[in-house]
């Protein structure tokens, strides 16, 4: 326990010390922050009653997403997990510190958001005596973000596939999650579609759950989903877990972390009915 302790403090340490980790887990989310404060703030009056979870959600995006797997790709390319296997460092070890490092990052950067969302820039805050509520779904929220980052991550073949990997899930999110327009305000054809990424399932959540606003899914379902998917995706980062960039052996079977969306497959089908 010392020892994951001691490597779970060196990787939180890192995020801080590296410029490109520290770019996408503080200094992106929180520009990107502060300028949809000033601006969307004007344009859209509206924007600010969900722009505490709109901005949490998109900061998590950010520090998972785009920036959990290529440290992990790195590693692997460059020997690191080789030698941790030499030193008997159990998988489940190197799958979760990454992990949980990250969710103490987004943690930092969503009370920064929560706490500064409300004098800087009249953003509406949860309803009152939801905030425990609010605090359980963001957790929820970090693992499902930070196992589904991991996981790519762990299939990637190389740098460039994290990046293109983490894209799939990142853009649309930003475009059909709710984040910046509300779900109830999609094309009818649409809404399925958006159900499919997780970041849907946290804006309805958060909306329901904590901000009292009218949801075109359950929170707890969509709280549900995400949880289940974050339990799937640290699953299957130990099971398609490679110690080398060039593993010998029988190959992993990659498309299996397609069952991590499954839990958001499921909420959209029982939507469509």
């Amino acid at each position: 326990m010392t020892a994951f302790l001691y490597h779970l403090n060196y990787d939180f340490r890192t995020g801080l010390r590296d410029k490109t980790q520290m770019l996408m887990y503080y200094l992106f989310p929180l520009f990107f922050y502060a300028m949809m404060g000033m601006l969307m703030g004007q344009v859209n009056p509206g924007f600010l009653t969900t722009m505490i979870p709109a901005m949490i959600v998109f900061a998590g995006m950010s520090s998972t997403l785009l920036a959990l797997p290529g440290p992990v790709v790195s590693a692997r390319e460059n020997g690191v997990y080789r030698s941790y296997r030499i030193n008997g460092v159990p998988a489940i070890n190197i799958v979760l510190i990454p992990i949980l490092g990250t969710m103490l990052h987004m943690t930092v950067c969503a009370a920064i958001i929560a706490l500064t969302a409300k004098p800087l820039f009249g953003a509406g805050l949860p309803l009152a005596g939801h905030e425990l509520a609010g605090v359980g779904i963001f957790f929820a929220m970090a693992f499902c973000l930070a196992a589904l980052g991991m996981l790519i991550g762990v299939i990637s073949s190389s740098s460039r596939a994290t990046v293109l990997l983490g894209q799939a899930l990142y853009l649309p999110s930003i475009m059909l999650s709710g984040m910046m327009i509300p779900l109830g305000m999609l094309p009818k054809g649409l809404a399925p579609v958006a159900l499919l990424f997780p970041a849907t399932h946290m804006m309805e959540a958060f909306r329901g759950a904590v901000m009292g606003l009218p949801t075109t899914t359950d929170p707890w379902l969509a709280t549900v989903a995400l949880l289940a998917s974050g339990a799937i995706a640290l699953g299957l980062s130990v099971h398609l877990f490679d110690w080398d960039s060039k593993p010998t052996g029988k190959p992993r079977a990659r498309f299996l972390a397609l069952l991590a969306l499954l839990p958001f497959a499921v909420a959209a089908l029982i939507y469509a009915l």
